[in-house]
């Protein structure tokens, strides 16, 4: 087992055996609690997020990422009906060669 499921079962393995010998609950929730809270906070220092604009940087990630998908959506949208309206038109002329609106090339 691996990931945060085998590291919750493993840090609860300990909170019993330490409690086992003898440590009070309290002490030991107290002592997770700050580990917790020292592990995020080096984690976001290694992600560069720890800092006073970590929320603005935040936000303007989030705005990035919105535009991003907006403008793939519209590339993916122009694409779409660029290649509908090339359809059409070839059916278009198709049809119109087939009801003879157009005299054939050469002859």
């Amino acid at each position: 087992m691996s990931g945060p499921a085998a590291g919750a079962g493993m840090l609860a393995g300990l909170v019993a055996q330490a409690e086992a010998e003898g440590a009070r609950m309290v002490t030991l929730r107290a002592l997770v609690e700050e580990a917790s809270e020292l592990g995020a906070q080096r984690a976001l220092e290694m992600v560069g997020l720890r800092d006073a604009n970590a929320g603005s940087d935040m936000v303007q990630l989030r705005q990035l990422m919105q535009g991003w998908r907006d403008a793939k959506k519209s590339a993916v949208n122009a694409v779409i009906s660029w290649v509908v309206r090339t359809l059409a038109a070839a059916l278009l002329l198709f049809m119109g060669f087939k009801l003879g609106l157009f005299p054939a090339a050469g002859g």
